[in-house]
């Protein structure tokens, strides 16, 4: 995946579509990220890097409820494209 503007255009369009809102704030967030799921809401550290931006979406978009028949088709090759990259990592061991 790039790291471009039109990368990260298309990972917010795949929220929008699925009435999530993505608002870019200052905070203390311990993982550059909020979510709200109440209000479909989802907060990212405006001070993340373009790398750090689109890495943060692709973390958060499988964690939540996409409606897959309102993603227009290329947001819906985005998502899936996603959802593979997900099932093909191997979860991090913890540490105890």
């Amino acid at each position: 995946m790039k790291y471009t503007k039109t990368t990260l255009d298309k990972l917010e369009d795949i929220l929008g579509e699925s009435d999530y809102t993505v608002r870019y704030e200052r905070g203390t967030f311990q993982s550059g990220w909020c979510l709200l799921e109440a209000k479909k809401i989802v907060v990212l550290n405006k001070f993340l890097d373009m790398e750090g931006r689109i890495n943060t979406l692709v973390e958060i978009i499988p964690q939540l409820e996409i409606t897959f028949d309102r993603l227009t088709h290329e947001s819906q090759k985005l998502y899936e494209e996603i959802l593979n990259k997900v099932a093909d990592t191997p979860e991090k061991e913890s540490e105890n």
